[in-house]
């Protein structure tokens, strides 16, 4: 698809690894400014000439600036003439590049929630800060800037990091040793909004921009070939056919996989909407039992996301032949999607979990890819759907997983034990939304526990399931915390389970804090 960056002002994230770069690019995307994360070693002269940058922002990163072989950005791009701001280990490399000194921690590392305060000069990248006598951070540095570049000065400083804000103001070069991407830094925003606005970003990264755009480009790589959709009901899928079906109507057919494993009415909303409502050409392929069949006395949860994938695969196809004459796949690619495809090192990245999506199928069916979202990040995706009149209650959906309930049934799956599961989980999203805490909660869902536990109902004996109920916040997606729940809504959610759903007896709620990728339960 063509790259529908051309049309805005750019500003090039380079990336040298950090666990949070991406926050880079979301910060300044909140901002409408249109930005792109590459690897260091992907950033050549040829690339930067290609790119034409409006502004550069070097990362932070594991490596330590003084060893032989330690990442480094071309140094054209210091002769671009465009403002660069270099972040943690960005401001060591740049300091290094450009004449100043770095040496390993000795005694000046931190870690964790520090303090900056104002050196005597201001800078107009630092507006808005030091409004009170010092501003919080994020430090995450072992090594240190000892020397400072030729044309540098000092404009703020911490215990451990005397240079912990340096700029060059006629160069616009900025370097700070803290994370101001992170929450952990409260008044990071300003600095990306200084930043940008040195830079001379217009700031028309709008969603009813990329609308427009969006459907001209489908419209131009489609032309008047026929095109298939997965749909599996998600916010990603949804938007992207939404859009697509906006762009070239009955051209498209979505094909949506019914495999059993979806929540409670989760299957008639999406034909529903789509079919009744949006009046878009929908094939429902209901498998249900070949899946459960396949996933019948499957346990460990690898093979189960294994097998669910190839049969999905397979379905797909069959289902997607009936078409006839599709020439293009569409899939709701999204742009962490793309980043994570790459290791920053050049090497082989470390797989999670493996994903039950459509991979594979554009080779075995020989289609061209329309990835329309592939330049957006998830709140991204919620304001295009909205700019396209998908209904919020929809849009704010929590995410949910592509092997559906297999993941939330650990053990052997029975039909059972999911028909439990969808009304214990329908129960406690039902909780949530009556006490007006849904949109409080990145994802909450109920867990069916492969245990069975005695206890008293009544005058009566039972020997029922035990389920977990799990909810989490998150604040930029990087990382999640468990919600805190008071004791009455646990309480009034326990009683309401076990007394409306038969088979479970057992209420727990899970505290643990995890990263987003480990969530689900398996």
């Amino acid at each position: 698809m063509t790259d529908l960056s051309r049309e805005h002002d750019r500003l090039l994230i380079i990336d040298f690894g950090s666990q949070v770069t991406q926050l880079i690019a979301r910060r300044l995307r909140e901002l409408n400014v249109y930005c792109e994360i590459h690897p260091f070693q992907n950033v050549t002269d040829a690339f930067l000439d290609d790119f034409a940058p409006k502004a550069v922002i070097l990362s932070g990163g594991p490596a330590s600036v003084p060893d032989a072989g330690s990442p480094r950005p071309p140094e054209r791009v210091f002769q671009l003439g465009v403002p660069v701001l270099g972040i943690c280990y960005g401001q060591q490399v740049m300091m290094q590049m450009l004449g100043g000194t770095v040496l390993r921690g000795e005694g000046t590392a931190e870690f964790g929630r520090a303090y900056v305060k104002p050196a005597e000069e201001r800078l107009d990248l630092m507006a808005g800060w030091f409004l009170e006598e010092r501003e919080q951070v994020w430090m995450s540095h072992g090594d240190h800037v000892s020397a400072l570049a030729p044309g540098f000065r000092v404009f703020g400083t911490s215990p451990s990091a005397p240079f912990a804000i340096t700029a060059d103001p006629d160069r616009h070069f900025y370097a700070m040793q803290f994370h101001p991407e992170v929450h952990h830094t409260p008044n990071g925003r300003s600095i990306f909004q200084n930043f940008v606005r040195v830079a001379g970003f217009k700031g028309d990264w709008t969603m009813g921009a990329y609308r427009e755009e969006a459907i001209r480009l489908i419209r131009e790589q489609v032309g008047d070939a026929k095109v298939i959709c997965g749909l599996s009901g998600g916010v990603d899928s949804s938007v992207a056919a939404v859009l697509i079906h906006e762009a070239i109507g009955d051209q498209l057919t979505c094909v949506f996989v019914d495999h059993g494993l979806l929540r409670q009415g989760e299957a008639e909303e999406v034909v529903t909407m789509f079919r009744d409502h949006y009046n878009m050409p929908l094939i429902h392929a209901d498998e249900q039992a070949l899946f459960l069949g396949a996933l019948e006395g499957v346990s460990d949860p690898e093979i189960k996301r294994k097998t669910i994938g190839k049969l999905f695969i397979d379905v797909f196809q069959k289902h997607a032949a009936e078409v006839g004459g599709a020439k293009f796949l569409a899939q709701g690619t999204l742009y962490p999607d793309v980043i994570e495809s790459v290791s920053f090192s050049g090497g082989p990245s470390v797989t999670i979990k493996s994903h039950h999506n459509v991979g594979g199928l554009p080779e075995k069916m020989g289609l061209k890819l329309v990835e329309p979202l592939r330049e957006l990040f998830k709140d991204e995706v919620r304001a295009l759907g909205r700019e396209l009149g998908l209904p919020d209650a929809f849009i704010g959906r929590h995410p949910f997983p592509g092997p559906g309930l297999a993941i939330r049934c650990p053990g052997e799956i029975t039909r059972e034990k999911l028909a439990i599961l969808r009304k214990a989980d329908a129960v406690y999203i039902d909780q949530i939304r009556r006490h007006g805490l849904y949109d409080e909660i990145w994802q909450a869902f109920v867990a069916i526990l492969p245990v069975r536990t005695v206890g008293v109902m009544g005058d009566g004996r039972t020997y029922d399931f035990a389920c977990a109920l799990r909810a989490v916040t998150s604040v930029d997606g990087m990382t999640a915390d468990y919600y805190p729940f008071s004791h009455e809504f646990l309480g009034e959610t326990a009683t309401r389970i076990i007394n409306e759903v038969k088979g479970i007896n057992r209420v727990t709620y899970d505290i643990t804090s995890k990263p987003p990728g480990t969530i689900e339960w398996e």
